[in-house]
């Protein structure tokens, strides 16, 4: 073979070989990431902004059993339909218990009752469940500008403040899963429970007072009461509502 002719084929050669890692490198390292991967997480935080039943949602002023209170508000991460199904709730014996364990499971983030909203960049130096609602007062105070929507049932300020004179709770009460049970029993009540009990209202009815308490919760449409309103959507179907809503109505 001639000098040209080999220099020829060694140019072709080196050629192909800087060719080869741009072509393979973004095609291997997709072959390994598991079927269905995305860049970008299944879950996107965002606001939940929750009203009292009848209305839009406040601007804080009525103190009425509204979880949300001016642009504040919010649940611990934004109501989105996930990908995967939710997980299926245990039995309770006890109504109130299982329409919590309902609420908590399209409001709460996995931290429970320890959530508190993502959009919040100052945290407390403890866990909800370890501060006293004093605490959570100063934390609210010197934390302006941010949401505090806290506790597995997502309060924020107003609302909180508004539940605890109700129930007679002092600064020095810590804000522990029991006491964040009996400030949601308030909202409960407020939403109609005894008179869903009663048969007074009707079991839709009483579904849709929980939705205007709770933009997780969805109408029979399917959509949040707030669908669309500060990015708020629904995180369970109507259909899944109904079902974990019908031994409420079955005792």
């Amino acid at each position: 073979m001639t000098l040209p002719r080999l220099l020829a084929l060694f140019l072709l050669l080196c050629g192909a070989m800087l060719c080869v890692p741009l072509l393979c490198g973004p095609a291997r390292a997709a072959a390994f990431l598991p079927l269905g991967e995305t860049r970008g997480p299944l879950l996107q935080q965002g606001q939940a902004l929750i009203a009292p039943r009848g209305g839009a949602p406040s601007d804080g002023a009525n103190g009425g059993a509204s979880l949300f209170a001016g642009t504040q508000g919010g649940s611990f991460f934004e109501p989105v339909v996930r990908a995967a199904p939710l997980p299926a709730l245990a039995p309770s014996s006890n109504v109130a218990e299982h329409i919590r364990n309902v609420i908590a499971l399209a409001e709460a983030g996995p931290a429970g009752y320890d959530a508190i909203q993502h959009g919040a960049r100052s945290l407390p130096r403890k866990r909800p469940t370890a501060m006293t609602l004093g605490e959570i007062y100063d934390w609210i105070a010197a934390t302006p500008g941010q949401p505090h929507a806290i506790g597995r049932y997502q309060f924020v300020p107003d609302t909180l403040r508004a539940l605890v004179r109700r129930a007679g709770l002092s600064r020095e009460t810590r804000f522990t899963p029991r006491v964040q049970d009996h400030l949601a029993d308030l909202l409960l009540l407020d939403a109609g429970l005894p008179e869903a009990q009663r048969g007074e209202i009707t079991p839709r009815s009483f579904m849709h007072n929980l939705a205007g308490i709770w933009a997780g919760l969805p109408l029979p449409s399917g959509k949040s009461r707030y669908h669309g309103y500060a990015g708020n959507k629904a995180t369970m179907t109507w259909a899944r509502f109904e079902r974990e809503m019908a031994p409420v109505f079955r005792r």
